[in-house]
């Protein structure tokens, strides 16, 4: 999908995403599925993978909620973790298009695996 990932910090990560035509839905704006799938992907990503570059969590639970129709050249995620547990670990994300403005927001829970 051509994600471009930048680390902020050690609880933080941004994700960029070019918008493709695939990815634009018959009302002419970015599917709500690839949205999601950013929000997952950049939420996910905060957690660094195991010895082995295997991935270190799953995704328990994902929540998003659309704000605006997304359009433009890229979307941004920015997501960060809002608590690490033993096994469940909370984070937050907020999706920009490429005029900054805000089009959803997204909750997700990661396992430890």
């Amino acid at each position: 999908m051509k994600f471009h990932y930048e680390r902020v910090s050690e609880s933080k990560m941004k994700v960029t995403l070019p918008i493709q035509p695939l990815f634009i839905n018959s009302a002419g704006l970015v599917h709500g599925g690839i949205i999601s799938t950013l929000a997952d992907v950049a939420m996910g990503n905060i957690f660094e993978p195991d010895e082995n570059q295997k991935q270190s969590v799953v995704t328990a639970d994902l929540k998003v909620s659309f704000l605006k129709g997304a359009k433009g050249e890229f979307l941004i995620a920015d997501a960060h973790l809002v608590k690490r547990g033993r096994t469940l670990n909370h984070t937050d994300c907020l999706i920009y298009n490429d005029q900054d403005q805000l089009v959803a927001k997204a909750s997700g829970i990661f396992a430890s695996i």
